[in-house]
Parts: C-alpha cells; structure tokens; sequence
C-alpha cells in the first residue's frame, strides 16, 4: 500500500440544514495528484476547510500528513501550501515582499530566506517582476503568485483549490505546466476544480462530488471506461429529433446525456451493432461527469 498523505474517513460537515459534506473517504497517496470535481455546492471547499482546520467536522477520522486533525492541524498546516480559491494576496506589498512574508510565516530558517524567494520567483516566471506592487499584476501573473507563494517552504502537500478559476485558457495552461513541474517534484496535490479537462489533463486519480457525497472515484480514463465507454455519438438536430433518438437509446440499454443542442449515446461497445446514426467521438470525463452528477458543468 502506498503511504498516504491525505486519509479521510467517513468525514461529516453540515451548516445549519446543509449537509455539505456526507460521509466523505478520500485518500490522496504520496507524490500523486487527486482531482476533486463537482458541480457548485458538491462539497469541494467545504472539505479544503476541513483540511485547513477552517471547518471543524461533525465527524469522522482525518489524518493529514500523519498528523490527526482538528487537534494537530498547526503542525500540518506547516508542512502544507494552501492556494486558494479567492486572491488573497497583499496588494500593498510588492512580488518579493509578499514571498518573504511567507518565509517567515512558514518558518523558513534564516539562512535560508533569500534562496526560497529566488527558487518561487522563478517557479513563478516572475523574477522580472520583483519589484512590482501586487495590485499592478495581471490575473494569471497573481495566481501563479498564490500559487509559489504555498511552496516558498517546499511542502510535501500542495491544497489547491479552483487554482484556475477565472482564467482565460491561455493563462490556465500556464498554470497547468506550473503544477506539472510540482507534481514532477514528487509533491503530493489535492485540487478542487470545475473544469473537466484541468481534472483529465492533471489528476492521477478523479473524485467525483454531489450533493457531499462521493459519486466515482479512480483514474479519468478507468472512469470514463466503466460509466461511459469507449465511444459515443453525438446526434444533433430539432427537439423531437432528439427526444426520439433519447427513447430509442435509452429502449436499447445504452446511457444517454444531454449536451445542450445534441443527445450523446454512450457505452456504444454494448450497441450490438444497434448503434444510431450520428458523429462519432471518443467518450469522455465530461460525460461521466453529467451522467452522474445530473449536472451541466458550471
């Protein structure tokens, strides 16, 4: 069995009515990248709270980089890097400033200040940009900040959540290739993300949320293989066109979903050459995802 960094059993949070988190297990074992995915209000940030110590469970076992939370969360929090969903970075205070703030926030001894700067700064590809105030950085400039901001003390665990929220797909990639590189590292991640393809390209493993609970978990393409298939047809075309081709699909035994203005039929493999006429494509994360969380993607 791999060592965990991350172990979360049977883990409860409600707020008032609300049960945001039902009866979570999640591990994330060491050196790997997890993806938690879901629709609004599936749990994800309320099980980063939890992980932070912001949300003190109902109940259940959390042990995070060996140490049992709530009671030791100050000991891990110091071998943790949190990123956060909402930008919080001192915008009175320049790049660099903001770096060695957080050394000295994470301990990060003495002599070792000015080389833990130098090495985010460059993670960063922000060394030309030392010297200017936080408030005159672009959007993705500041999140690849937060971002090497969570790692000026080189953490074993990396919390990220919705690291690219916000963000047009060019600035995203350059995110993506900024968590590469730290998952090439040998650090261990657990991302919350909305964007199918950020969980697919990224995550070793997919946790799959709705309504706090745990839909599906495992690898992007063992999931995609058991809910899915491997291929499905897209048929576009009016309402009733597809309202009968939804019929027929569903009378046959094969998955539907819904994308909008087309019927995807999927797990095409059990069609017995019954399969209707359409465009092919590859199945996908996406539509393991609608089939079972019944959402579109927000």
């Amino acid at each position: 069995m791999p060592n965990l960094t991350i172990r979360l059993r049977d883990i409860a949070k409600s707020f008032g009515p609300i049960k945001a988190v039902d009866g979570l297990d999640l591990d994330v074992a060491e050196g790997t990248c997890v993806g938690l995915l879901g629709p609004n209000g599936a749990g994800k940030s309320t099980t980063m709270k939890v992980l932070t110590a912001q949300a003190i469970a109902d109940r259940g076992e959390i042990d995070v980089l060996g140490y049992k939370l709530p009671e030791q969360s100050k000991s891990a929090r110091a071998e943790m890097g949190v990123v956060p969903q909402l930008d919080n970075l001192d915008t009175t205070l320049t790049v660099e400033q903001n770096l060695v703030v957080f050394t000295y926030l994470y301990r990060v001894p003495r002599g070792e200040r000015r080389a833990a700067v130098e090495r985010a700064l460059e993670m960063a590809s922000l060394g030309d940009r030392r010297d200017t105030r936080v408030d005159k950085l672009s959007g993705g400039m500041r999140r690849r900040l937060l971002i090497s901001r969570a790692l000026v003390h080189r953490p074993q665990l990396v919390l990220m959540d919705e690291p690219t929220v916000g963000l047009d797909p060019q600035v995203r990639q350059e995110i993506w290739a900024l968590i590469d590189s730290l998952r090439a590292e040998g650090a261990s991640i657990l991302m919350s993300t909305h964007y199918i393809e950020e969980a697919e390209r990224l995550a070793d493993t997919v946790t799959i949320m709705s309504h706090g609970k745990v839909v599906a978990s495992g690898p992007p393409a063992q999931l995609v293989a058991e809910h899915a298939g491997r291929e499905a047809i897209e048929i576009y075309g009016p309402p009733a066109k597809l309202a009968e081709a939804e019929a027929a699909a569903i009378a046959a035994g094969l998955r539907t979903r819904r994308t909008g203005t087309s019927i995807a039929v999927l797990r095409l493999d059990s069609a017995n050459g019954d399969a209707p006429e359409g465009e092919r494509r590859p199945a996908n994360l996406e539509d393991v995802f609608v089939l079972l969380t019944g959402e579109e993607i927000a």
